[in-house]
């Protein structure tokens, strides 16, 4: 029962931490998450896990903004690549992908 009670403690210590986390995050910071959330979850293999992070990541997509859209539809494209990869269980494409996207991001956000 102790170990029971210390182990839920430890639970909910660290879910307040990640909400903390997330909820003071940037934008930028919050999309690399996503990036991080998508590719560990191919890398376990936890397809449904990481397609809800993919799919978010093509939510994010802005086709409203004139000066955004073709880059937003290029993403779109490499997104839905990456899911059709892993559908056909080719992870590591999917994975490569990400990471490239996920870097090159990083890189823009140090820029600025």
């Amino acid at each position: 029962m102790l170990e029971q009670n210390l182990y839920k403690s430890h639970d909910n210590k660290a879910k307040a931490y990640l909400l903390k986390e997330i909820t003071e995050a940037s934008p930028q910071k919050l999309l690399l998450k996503i990036y991080d959330l998508a590719i560990q979850s191919y890398q376990k293999g936890d397809f449904a896990r990481a397609n809800r992070a993919v799919a978010e990541l093509i939510n994010s997509l802005n086709f409203a903004d004139e000066q955004a859209k073709e880059i937003s539809f290029g993403l779109l494209r490499l997104y839905q690549f990456a899911q059709d990869q892993a559908r056909k269980s080719n992870f590591n494409v999917s994975i490569k992908i990400l990471q490239e996207l996920r870097d090159t991001w990083s890189i823009l956000f140090k820029e600025k």
